[in-house]
């Protein structure tokens, strides 16, 4: 009887387990964006998509890392010359500006990112990524388009192609930007620092769009409001005394003091900051030494700093250096540690008044389904700063990436597919770039203020 009952036991999990990823993929697979009978806004996708299928397996092969752009932006002004746009490149570095004026109406800038990581590849992908370059400290790494930039690029060309051949049907000036060095947080910034809105038409909306992983592909997600969280990179270099592993008396050990140091900074968040404002410090690398039985001269930590307020944001710095100053005098350190913050961003805010004038347009065109609204994300991006120092409503919108059977197998395991930043991020490309496309043309003609006839 006992056999009889753990059978019957088994089999009810197993059943009970295939429902739920049944399930998941009801929800997954849903009504997705379906472009297969195009609208009149989206006319020639269909024919389009092979020459975007090929450009985005280029990309994805060919990654370069933040600030060595140089082939990648080549390649996205190229595009936009061909289509007839006024292109300027090197803005900002690497920086690609290209502008199609179409008689009076509103200016709209369009922003793509184009750098890669330091990542390798381990999709599997027959066009996966095998580059490697040395990074800005001279160490060789593999190189992988991990956060979908590739996507990016890709559907920022769609969009541009479609818009060019679609004059009739708008007015007004498109401002589309290849921005460089989004991951180290400073391409948006170097861009506007080199005249970007000097130089070029000054826009009146600033609109983008990221994959996640959080929505199958053929998705659109929507954040209205505090979108993705300010970002600080932080270094601290501690100072001791090297010596022989074998007489640790005789030195000051920067290695000992680096760990207090990480372990005290995590209560920074759980025991200062306000439990109901999101803030997070991650200590990312931790390099010291050259040889087991040497204790070394110095010991570094990178951190990242994430925050949503920005006097969290200075409260979070301050306690760094505080306890990075505090734990250095109580090892003895013949000097204070060096603490730099070496990259920096802001909150970026999703106009709240913009996000629900091109939702309300995506889910009329993509149907109701289609679109969903997203929690705020950790993550950080510098699209706010064309918005902010513009002084005009941007909005970056949220496109799904994962093939919908592994998104409903993974939530059936309370999981998420592999995201960005990840070595096996691999996009499902033909729905996730037709989805870029159709979010990026679908919000600049509503921007225009053209109607559909």
């Amino acid at each position: 009887m006992q056999r009889f009952t753990t059978f019957r036991s088994s089999v009810h999990s197993r059943v009970s387990a295939a429902l739920m990823i049944l399930f998941a993929a009801i929800l997954a697979w849903g009504p997705r964006v379906s472009l297969a009978a195009e609208s009149q806004d989206l006319a020639g996708l269909n024919a389009l998509y092979p020459s975007l299928d090929a450009l985005y397996q280029d990309l994805h092969r060919q990654p370069e890392l933040s600030n060595q752009e140089l082939k990648t932006a080549v390649k996205m002004a190229a595009r936009l010359r061909d289509l007839g746009f006024t292109v300027t490149e090197h803005v900002g570095g690497n920086g690609v500006v290209g502008i199609l004026r179409n008689g009076a109406g509103p200016t709209v800038l369009v922003r793509t990112d184009m750098d890669a990581l330091p990542i390798k590849e381990e999709t599997g992908l027959p066009y996966a990524s095998t580059v490697t370059t040395k990074d800005a400290s001279g160490v060789s790494v593999g190189v992988m388009h991990a956060c979908g930039h590739d996507i990016h690029m890709t559907s920022w060309v769609g969009a541009a192609t479609l818009l060019s051949r679609s004059k009739d049907r708008w007015k007004g000036t498109l401002v589309f930007v290849g921005q460089p060095a989004e991951e180290t947080v400073s391409g948006a910034e170097a861009m506007v620092k080199d005249g970007l809105f000097s130089r070029f038409p000054k826009p009146d909306f600033v609109i983008g769009l990221h994959d996640t992983q959080l929505l199958p592909s053929g998705k659109v997600g929507l954040i209205s409001g505090p979108a993705s969280a300010a970002s600080n990179a932080v270094d601290i270099t501690f100072y001791g005394l090297g010596g022989h592993g074998a007489t640790p008396q005789r030195t000051i050990d920067p290695v000992v003091i680096a760990a207090r140091a990480v372990v005290t900074l995590q209560t920074i968040v759980s025991r200062e900051v306000n439990p109901l404002d999101p803030a997070i410090i991650t200590v990312g690398t931790f390099h010291a030494g050259s040889k087991r039985n040497i204790i070394p001269d110095e010991a570094k930590l990178e951190l990242t700093v994430r925050s949503y307020k920005p006097e969290v944001q200075k409260q979070l710095l301050a306690a760094i250096e505080r306890i990075a100053k505090a734990e250095a005098a109580a090892g003895r350190a013949p000097r204070e540690p060096k603490v730099t913050i070496v990259e920096s961003s802001e909150v970026v805010i999703n106009d709240p008044a913009l996000t629900q004038r091109l939702g309300s347009r995506l889910r009329r065109e993509l149907g109701d389904t289609s679109v969903t609204t997203l929690d705020p994300n950790t993550s950080s991006e510098d699209i706010g700063v064309f918005g902010r120092v513009a002084g005009v409503p941007s909005v970056q919108l949220r496109i799904g990436a994962p093939d919908p059977g592994e998104f409903a197998k993974a939530r059936a395991e309370g999981k998420y597919p592999p995201g960005p930043h990840t070595s096996k991020f691999a996009p499902d490309r033909q729905p996730t770039i037709r989805t870029g496309v159709a979010v990026l043309t679908l919000s600049v003609l509503e921007l225009l203020g053209v109607q559909r006839s």
